[in-house]
């Protein structure tokens, strides 16, 4: 991990901690990556519960509850399954907040509707998730860095407006 990534993990941590709130994740084309990131910090076990790597819809569905309707009509790369995404790990996990991504990594695999590169980021509470896309291809190893940078930093961000917003 890059030394930004460090910072906005400690970021994280120190945000969890002050809320005594809880994080899992949900990934798909990240493959645990986000839950590295976020476990990078010494004392993470008092906030990170766990991650669901979910590769395949049959997870999404059965261990998050993704609806198999909108897998099929949307396909697993989309703003809806990543919220989804968010909302099942809270709910399996028993987490106060998620991290999700879902998308087309490659070198292979995307369409013209969908091409490679494109990866939906989403992040928050079972009340409010935020979402991010990515759709830039920059080979499979850069796509999964910058999915799990934008990951954490789209965490972060979210954290400090909901301490934010607490504070007021």
């Amino acid at each position: 991990m890059d030394f930004e990534g460090k910072v906005i993990s400690r970021e994280i941590s120190e945000l969890l901690w002050e809320t005594e709130k809880t994080v899992g994740t949900a990934e798909s084309c990240t493959g645990g990556r986000v839950a590295e990131a976020i476990i990078a910090v010494p004392g993470a076990s008092k906030y990170f519960k766990g991650g669901i790597i979910c590769y395949v819809n049959d997870v999404k569905e059965r261990l998050l509850g993704v609806s198999q309707q909108l897998l099929e009509e949307k396909t697993a790369v989309c703003e809806e399954v990543a919220v989804e995404m968010v909302k099942g790990a809270c709910r399996t996990l028993q987490t106060d907040y998620a991290i999700a991504t879902t998308g087309i990594a490659g070198p292979s695999g995307g369409t013209k509707e969908i091409p490679v590169g494109t990866i939906w980021i989403a992040c928050g509470s079972p009340d409010k998730v935020v979402t991010c896309k990515v759709v830039e291809d920059h080979g499979r190893d850069i796509n999964l860095a910058i999915a799990t940078n934008l990951a954490i930093q789209l965490f972060r961000d979210f954290l400090k407006e909901i301490n934010g917003a607490a504070e007021e």
